[in-house]
């Protein structure tokens, strides 16, 4: 477990620290704006690689139950990772209405995944890790409102940008349902 909150700790500390403006700034007055993406990006992913590596760890050692989820969260999650993915899906498409709504649709996707997978799971490890996910996304979204960073704007009328977040968001979440048991070692289709 401690790999795991390791792993928390330096991904989502290279993120908390990237909404210090201030103090980003003078991070990157006195090195550069490529060492600190250089940093930045190192950080990131070593925090990356402990959180799954943290994991797997966690959950070959011994799941440590907490709760048990109702049968019906698990109704109410898969809906919302959908969600999650066309939010990220509309981040990348062309301007859209979804990312005009979300605003910020990243922040949403990141919410939208890690509520979901609270409700799914009870154990202590997934409180941990999709708690902090969670944690950080309400964090985030205050700093980016307190900033004045409006987001994305509204559009009045649905584009070819919804259909492709629509599209793409849908056919990898299809993809995640069928990958889920090999890639994280849990069956989310059959259970």
């Amino acid at each position: 477990m401690l790999i795991l909150i390791l792993g928390i700790a330096l991904f989502l500390g290279a993120h908390v620290f990237s909404t210090m403006r201030g103090a980003r700034a003078k991070v990157i007055e006195t090195y550069g704006a490529e060492t600190y993406k250089r940093v930045y990006s190192v950080v990131a992913l070593a925090g990356l690689l402990l959180i799954i590596w943290g994991f797997s760890r966690y959950r070959a050692e011994g799941i440590v139950q907490i709760w048990d989820p109702p049968s019906w969260a698990r109704h109410v999650a898969m809906p919302l990772v959908w969600f999650a993915f066309v939010a990220l899906a509309s981040r990348r498409a062309p301007p859209s209405r979804i990312r005009g709504l979300l605003r910020h649709p990243t922040l949403v996707a990141i919410k939208s995944w890690a509520a979901a997978h609270l409700l799914a799971n009870g154990d202590l490890g997934g409180m941990v890790l999709f708690g902090s996910f969670l944690a950080f996304g309400v964090y985030d979204r205050i700093a980016v409102k307190r900033r004045g960073d409006e987001g994305a704007p509204r559009l009045d009328a649905f584009t070819k940008g919804d259909a492709i977040a629509l599209g793409a968001g849908t056919a990898v979440f299809a993809a995640f349902l069928l990958l889920h048991p090999y890639l994280f070692g849990v069956a989310v289709l059959h259970r």
